[in-house]
């Protein structure tokens, strides 16, 4: 059967009189049309009927998971997780989210001295299960065999991490199903051992000895300090901001891993940040002329806005389509709840699909 080539895109006619349009970017398959556009699952699980007919059902069902055979089009549901291509046949497995740590951000209210502190790395999550690389949700990444190579039998939490101002780059990679050399520029940046009941430092410990004893080739453990107080925090925040990176990581010390949302591990960054749904395109004019202009935005709580800056050349030329979760920037939110100044980061592809809890007016 045919194929798109990377970075490359295909016009098929359908049943309207403007041709549906399909790409392939970094080895995620989309479509123009309706049915893949409206389809609430991660942009790299959905499928539709011309992709199908374009590459064949069985390099479709290798690439987002077998379903009723029967049909045309098969859009995949919601936590199903993508097989590899020798398991077209089996059963579609149900994504269980790992266990993970996540932080609260820093208010100023809590004294800091003593806390372990660490670079907030710019890269994509990941949960080394003992057997493959796990997202937040519960989705698998497609690393090599030679990327896990020595990696343990047992859990591990850290970060894909490509450099800082490499976050595109790095999710570009990540969320590729080819598993290629790419992910030699990536390293696992190690800094928890979930499975290892006892405190913060003896976890920690624990991790540099298996990176300093067992040398897995692309795994890094993170390295920590104590913090010496506000002063000291706000050096290393600047230190760290100035060479690009995007904050700090505290936590408490003696603390225990635990599931959720947790205050004994806490952000700190100069800036805020947020997620958003991709809802519509705002034409380019000037020099963006011809192509993308602004992403209208939608946050969870229905409020629109648009967001224009940030945006590299190539993602204005092949923007981020309708229904994609993405991460933006902002300096505060205005009176009516509104991100004032908000910069574009990048594609979530850990984050969970969402539909705004109500509706507002466009900001």
């Amino acid at each position: 059967m045919a194929d798109i080539a990377d970075g490359a895109q295909v016009e098929m006619q359908g049943s309207g009189s403007k041709p549906y349009i399909l790409k392939n970017t970094g080895g995620v398959y989309s479509c123009s049309c309706p049915a893949w556009r409206n389809q609430s699952v991660a942009i790299e699980r959905r499928t539709c009927k011309h992709l199908r007919k374009l590459r064949g059902d069985a390099a479709e069902d290798a690439r987002v998971g077998s379903g009723d055979a029967s049909a045309p089009a098969r859009p995949v549901a919601r936590n199903v997780r993508p097989q590899s291509a020798a398991s077209t046949d089996a059963e579609p497995e149900t994504a269980t989210a790992p266990p993970v740590l996540l932080a609260h951000s820093w208010e100023n209210d809590v004294d800091l001295t003593g806390w372990w502190m660490s670079e907030k790395l710019d890269g994509v999550r990941a949960y080394w299960t003992g057997k493959e690389f796990l997202s937040r949700q519960g989705n698998p990444f497609f690393a090599p065999d030679w990327f896990t190579a020595k990696l343990p039998d047992y859990p591990l939490d850290g970060e894909l991490f490509g450099g800082r101002k490499k976050f595109q780059r790095t999710v570009s990679i990540v969320r590729r199903q080819d598993r290629g050399e790419g992910w030699k520029e990536l390293a696992f940046v190690i800094f928890d051992a979930p499975g290892l009941s006892a405190p913060f430092e003896e976890r920690l410990a624990h991790c540099q000895r298996f990176v300093e004893d067992v040398a897995p080739p692309y795994a890094e453990w993170l390295q920590h300090e104590p913090c010496r107080g506000v002063d000291h925090l706000r050096q290393e925040l600047a230190r760290v901001e100035g060479l690009g990176g995007e904050g700090l990581m505290l936590r408490k010390p003696g603390s225990r891993y635990e599931a959720g949302r947790s205050h004994t591990l806490l952000k700190v960054k100069s800036f805020k940040d947020d997620e958003a749904r991709v809802v519509g395109h705002v034409a380019g004019a000037g020099r963006h002329k011809g192509r993308l202009g602004a992403l209208e935005v939608e946050l969870r709580d229905g409020t629109r806005f648009s967001v224009g800056t940030g945006l590299s050349d190539q993602e204005r030329e092949n923007p981020p389509t309708v229904g994609t979760i993405i991460t933006f920037r902002y300096q505060e939110l205005s009176n009516d709840g509104v991100p004032r100044f908000p910069s574009y980061v990048g594609v979530r592809i850990d984050a969970a699909p969402f539909e705004p809890t109500a509706r507002r007016k466009r900001a």
